[in-house]
């Protein structure tokens, strides 16, 4: 007969056990990876940019053969054994500032708006839930740096994908389409006069009044918010951030065209506060198609990377002049890439299941590149990241827990979709 434990030494000893475990758990539970930058520029390559053309070149094909292949030769780059298009010759000798991710990948293929929601909220489309944009889950998270600046601005057409979803309006954006005119709703129209702008802010004064006494109507309340953030950032303080007059004629060339001056104006806003810019290049199609290159679209590609190139290189330097760039992270995106075979016309269809997009300064461990694909880019062979883990990553840097929730009503809605950063750059 096998004798029983004693009950007291039993109890004991389990409760021991009990604890022992529970200090294991406290000892080993993870901690959130958070960096210490506090910008965000968010470069975005609307249409798609052919990674195999511009951060991960391949073999050289021939569209006239129906060859895959990458359309422009490779060049070194300032890391070794990591190569990039011959027409990112100002980038490459900065490489050592930036991480290529290669083997970002997501689902969605031939549906451009459905990859630019993805890719701008990290979600797919839901039938329940409007997911906030990446720049208003920062503008949530960490908020405004100054009364005197918003904490996102969007140089760019607006878009539902770039907006607050459940958020609501006060995490929107400010946003103009370009840099000569500045943002239209901070000016007052001509035939509103200093004495009709009082006589407005009285009667919004008295509406004010009334929605207090009554139940607080929710949508007057983003209104009114919005209202006084927008009399807050019209004055002179704010919008001289606009006038890039102010920056020298060298600064300004060395930046190039109406893209460059985006980026330098992104500049100019994270140094006056802003937490976070989005930068388009697709508004005005210099090559004829934008990054969408069907066809004879591909024929001009170069010129779209070469203005890429050219603005930032023009940022990285200029931020690290001013002793920015390890408190901004840099981020070029994009919808998804594009295969290495080509279509009937010579030009490029769509490839989400492997792309790039690229991360500089904030302090990272920079490596060059992340992620290896294939023989001509087709698919993801090593160290895949999941767009999740991109944002996860974007988040981290900035000092953002990425695995906390928000809330839409009392619904707990988490920042990614279990997203985990890439621990190697940090």
């Amino acid at each position: 007969m096998i004798p029983l434990p004693d009950r007291r030494k039993f109890i004991a000893s389990s409760s021991m056990l009990t604890l022992g475990g529970l200090a294991l758990s406290s000892d080993t539970s993870p901690l959130p990876i958070l960096g210490k930058a506090e910008h965000c520029i968010f470069i975005w390559l609307g249409g798609g940019m052919s990674q195999i053309d511009s951060l991960d070149p391949k073999r050289l094909g021939d569209p006239k053969l129906k060859i895959p292949g990458s359309y422009y030769k490779p060049i070194d780059t300032s890391v070794k054994g990591v190569q990039v298009s011959e027409h990112f010759s100002k980038i490459a000798p900065l490489l050592d500032r930036m991480t290529i991710i290669r083997s970002i990948h997501h689902d969605v293929i031939d549906e451009h708006a459905a990859a630019v929601n993805r890719m701008h909220t990290g979600r797919t489309v839901s039938g329940t839930v409007i997911y906030p944009s990446i720049g208003s889950t920062v503008a949530r998270a960490i908020g405004v740096t100054t009364e005197e600046a918003p904490a996102y601005v969007l140089i760019g057409y607006p878009n539902i994908t770039r907006g607050p979803g459940f958020l609501g309006s006060k995490y929107n954006y400010l946003y103009l389409t370009d840099t000569v005119s500045g943002p239209a709703g901070l000016s007052r129209p001509e035939l509103i006069t200093a004495t009709r702008q009082k006589g407005r802010e009285a009667l919004l004064t008295e509406l004010r009044k009334v929605n207090k006494i009554a139940n607080k109507d929710k949508s007057i309340e983003d209104y009114e918010s919005a209202l006084e953030q927008s009399l807050k950032l019209s004055g002179p303080g704010f919008t001289k951030v606009f006038n890039l007059a102010e920056e020298s004629g060298s600064l300004r060339d060395s930046y190039g065209g109406e893209f460059g001056q985006r980026c330098l104006l992104a500049r100019r806003l994270v140094e006056r506060g802003v937490r976070f810019v989005e930068v388009s290049h697709n508004l005005n199609f210099s090559n004829g198609t934008g990054w969408d290159v069907h066809n004879q679209g591909i024929e001009k590609q170069h010129i779209l990377i070469q203005e890429l190139d050219q603005a930032m290189a023009a940022l990285v330097r200029d931020l690290d002049a001013k002793k920015m760039l390890e408190k901004t992270l840099i981020v070029i995106s994009t919808e998804f890439g594009r295969p290495p075979e080509f279509d009937g016309g010579g030009g490029r269809g769509h490839q989400s299941k492997t792309f790039s997009v690229l991360l500089a300064g904030a302090g990272l461990k920079h490596r060059g590149a992340y992620g290896e694909t294939d023989e001509l880019s087709k698919k993801p062979l090593l160290d895949l990241v999941s767009v999740p883990d991109f944002f996860a990553t974007i988040y981290a840097s900035l000092g953002i827990d990425y695995a906390k929730n928000f809330y839409d009503g009392d619904r707990p809605v988490p920042l990614t979709d279990s997203g985990i950063p890439l621990k190697v750059l940090f």
